[in-house]
């Protein structure tokens, strides 16, 4: 392997760390309507690489789209701001509305373990808004290599971009969950399911506003 491919997938690696690990949508809203629902670890971290694996694939998808069309960086860049813009505000209008369904169950007095209505609907949410979200450094990443043929380097990023941002997502999930756990055994108490959906609206707002 050349020293400058060395040097590129290092790159390349760090960048995935670093866009993984300081964006809050890629671990509190699992950790927070994990604890919520009482799911066990084993099932949120499921669901979480399920989220990693369509986060992922969804950029590539666009990346090799657009290496195979010759259309320009800047282009495929605009379209990824665009669906980091539209994937959190979903997250956030997500996050309000379950906050507003506990709430509304809360005052009706119905018991906060018995999680109908939103109870199949959270995971594929979540999946949904992490397939329409970007991983902004990935496509750039891909067409250096892809506008040179090289399809071997662009396979190379993409799988180790891939595979580290899977992988430290569910290590900060796995890492949250058991200090929420340690924190405390009951979750949020009486309104988990109210903080949840708040915890989760705060981290759309923080991509959408602040760019975490």
């Amino acid at each position: 392997m050349l020293p400058s491919t060395t040097l590129f997938l290092g790159t390349t690696a760090s960048l995935a760390i670093i866009h993984t690990f300081l964006g809050v949508d890629h671990s509190l809203p699992f950790v927070a309507l994990a604890r919520a629902r009482e799911w066990s670890l084993t099932r949120t971290l499921f669901v979480t690489f399920l989220c990693g694996v369509g986060h992922v694939a969804s950029s590539v998808g666009i990346g090799l789209f657009g290496i195979g069309l010759g259309i320009t960086t800047e282009s495929m860049l605009w379209l990824e701001s665009a669906r980091g813009e539209f994937a959190a505000s979903l997250l956030l209008g997500f996050g309000f509305a379950y906050a507003a369904w506990a709430m509304w169950r809360r005052i009706r007095s119905q018991e906060s373990s018995q999680h109908s209505g939103f109870q199949s609907v959270t995971p594929w949410a979540l999946f949904i808004v992490f397939v329409l979200g970007p991983c902004e450094p990935l496509i750039p990443l891909m067409v250096v290599p892809g506008l040179q043929g090289d399809w071997f380097g662009v396979a190379a990023v993409v799988s180790v971009f891939g595979f580290l941002t899977i992988t430290v997502m569910m290590a900060t999930v796995a890492a949250a969950y058991r200090g929420v756990g340690v924190i405390t055994k009951r979750g949020f108490g009486p309104y988990s399911d109210v903080a949840a959906g708040l915890v989760v609206a705060a981290s759309g707002a923080a991509v959408l506003w602040f760019g975490l």
